[in-house]
């Protein structure tokens, strides 16, 4: 990863584009810090201290803490991200916009007008729901001017982080919204470090303070590992293409293989997952109410951060619920972005047959059953990673913001940008040996 940034910054044209990432990214820093007008400010910081809901630390997670200060860039990328996702789905159910994403460069010019509006209309309703739901505890003085400012600074600021997305993907090096998803999480790593420094090595002795280190960077690094495997495997499905005539020419006869990613869905399952078990928590906190007896053993059994607690293990079950549901996302979402049966024509027009079953329906049921396993695979892989950062924050009450889901994200979107970044390289190369 050094050497390919080294060799990176000595191309001139790389090194352009990796320094306005970078001033990007400072500017999406700097952003976090900036109040939004007419609002306390310490509110939202206290109202974070006495929480234990895992929605509420997930999202200052992904907001780099801009929510508990509630900055301008409060809302993130969030609602974009959210945006894409419903477009993602509406075009399953809409023939019309499934059409429009077939339609080229066009097409996709105008999917991504429809998801910028979204977007703005997402973080609309956001931003209002928040002023109504904190009106008296966050807004200094209520009143439609407040209000209005308050609305209009945080819909901009995720606007704002939507642009810079779109500006990386074009005089950057792509992967936009995940670098700035991806700065917000890495930001919130120190005062993660702190945490558990202050949890488990300041006031030890030396040998239990090296002890604990030793445990922490083992766990990150087989988390990390686990993160690499996961996103690295691939069941490769071979396909041979018959030899065809072509005017007086034999062409066609090569071998070639359908990638199938074991971890298809990336981290969708668990984001989908986390949000559902997490809303009856959120209606709860914002309604101000602490439910007791059956209601509030349910609340806990919802919340991640009362699993495997040792004096607490009956809150553990929705452990079970937790995990039914991201194996239900994982084989949902993979249904969405991958058709065995528009893959199975394809390959049948182009003359492409998997070796041993025959074109057309055989094929696709053929990818349907080994799909079925593949998808099982990584839901299982991503239930360890996800599970383990549960285990040591309930057995070891080691609090942190950043998971299994942040080191997914992170590892992901790193290796992706490398392979942006070593694409770019290569097809410099190839231009100067053109041009010489």
């Amino acid at each position: 990863m050094i050497k390919t940034l080294k060799n990176a910054f000595r191309i001139k044209e790389i090194r352009r584009r990796l320094m306005y990432v970078i001033m990007m990214l400072a500017v999406i820093r700097l952003g976090s810090q900036i109040p939004v007008p007419g609002v306390d400010s310490s509110f939202f910081s206290n109202f974070f201290a006495n929480q234990n809901n895992d929605a509420f630390s997930f999202l200052n997670a992904f907001t780099g803490g801009g929510f508990s200060n509630f900055s301008i860039l409060a809302l993130s990328i969030t609602p974009y991200i959210t945006s894409s996702i419903i477009m993602q789905l509406l075009t399953i159910a809409f023939p019309s916009l499934e059409e429009m994403q077939k339609d080229g460069e066009e097409g996709r010019k105008k999917m991504t007008a429809i998801t910028r509006y979204l977007t703005v209309g997402l973080a609309l309703f956001e931003s209002v729901s928040m002023c109504i739901g904190f009106r008296n505890q966050l807004i200094l003085e209520f009143n439609v001017v407040n209000v209005i400012v308050i609305v209009v600074a945080l819909t901009a600021g995720s606007a704002l982080l939507m642009w810079i997305g779109e500006q990386i993907n074009e005089k950057g090096i792509g992967n936009g919204i995940s670098i700035v998803l991806l700065i917000n999480i890495v930001s919130r790593i120190p005062a993660d470090m702190i945490t558990l420094f202050d949890n488990f090595v300041k006031g030890k002795t030396i040998a239990k303070a090296a002890l604990a280190w030793v445990v922490i960077i083992a766990v990150v690094l087989a988390v990390i590992v686990l993160v690499l495997i996961l996103n690295g495997a691939e069941r490769r499905i071979p396909v041979q293409y018959s030899k065809k005539m072509v005017g007086r020419r034999l062409v066609g006869g090569s071998a070639s293989h359908i990638p199938l990613k074991v971890n298809t869905a990336g981290v969708i399952p668990i984001i989908f997952a986390s949000s559902i078990m997490s809303f009856p928590g959120i209606i709860c906190s914002f309604a101000g109410k602490s439910p007791t007896g059956i209601g509030g053993r349910l609340i806990n059994m919802l919340s991640s951060s009362k699993w495997f607690n040792p004096s607490d293990w009956l809150s553990s079950l929705g452990l079970v619920l937790y995990v039914a549901l991201c194996i239900f996302f994982a084989y949902f979402y993979t249904s969405i972005t991958f058709n065995p049966i528009e893959v199975a024509d394809n390959m049948k027009k182009q003359g492409g047959f998997i070796p041993g079953i025959r074109p057309g329906k055989p094929t696709q049921e053929y990818l349907e059953s080994v799909l079925k396993y593949v998808i099982f695979i990584g839901a299982v892989g991503l239930m360890i990673v996800a599970v383990i950062p549960f285990f040591f924050n309930g057995m070891f009450n080691a609090s942190i913001s950043f998971g299994g889901t942040s080191l997914i994200i992170i590892v992901s979107v790193i290796l992706e940008t490398l392979k942006q970044v070593e694409s770019m390289m290569l097809v410099r190369n190839y231009k100067g040996f053109l041009n010489d």
